[in-house]
């Protein structure tokens, strides 16, 4: 039941409790509490809109990926946190220590952020950048 929730609320998080029952099947009161205990469980961070890059003035964007001194991965998590346009940074295992998702206005911003403010990053050794062509959701996501 909880799945079935989260499904209908990745697909519309403006969802009403009343559609949301009847959507799932069950009471209003049993949607509403699910929800809650979802959200104080931590199952669900937020509401946000989903908001496209492009139309939305970042029109381009690309995966940076870094070589960092491995007792700095906190401090350098911190700094890549607070740079603009930053959207996501994952820890990884593997050749590379840290995967970031640069959305820029431009190429001179993505170029700023990268040489300008990544770099500059006590413990950063190197980085790697690939350029987004395109990008699509999957279809099998589970909350698709």
């Amino acid at each position: 039941m909880d799945r079935r929730i989260l499904d209908e609320l990745t697909r519309d998080g403006r969802i009403s409790i009343r559609t949301l029952a009847e959507r799932v099947h069950v009471s209003r009161t049993n949607a509403y509490a699910r929800m809650e205990r979802l959200v104080r469980d931590g199952a669900i961070t937020g509401f946000t809109a989903r908001v496209a890059p492009e139309p939305a003035g970042l029109g381009t964007s690309a995966y940076i990926a870094l070589t960092i001194r491995q007792d700095t991965w906190r401090e350098v998590s911190a700094e890549l946190a607070q740079v603009r346009y930053v959207e996501h940074v994952a820890l990884l295992s593997g050749e590379h220590d840290v995967l970031a998702l640069v959305r820029a206005p431009d190429n001179a911003t993505l170029r700023d952020v990268v040489l300008d403010r990544v770099q500059r990053i006590a413990g950063v050794l190197s980085t790697r950048s690939w350029l987004v062509f395109e990008e699509y959701d999957g279809q099998t996501s589970p909350w698709a």
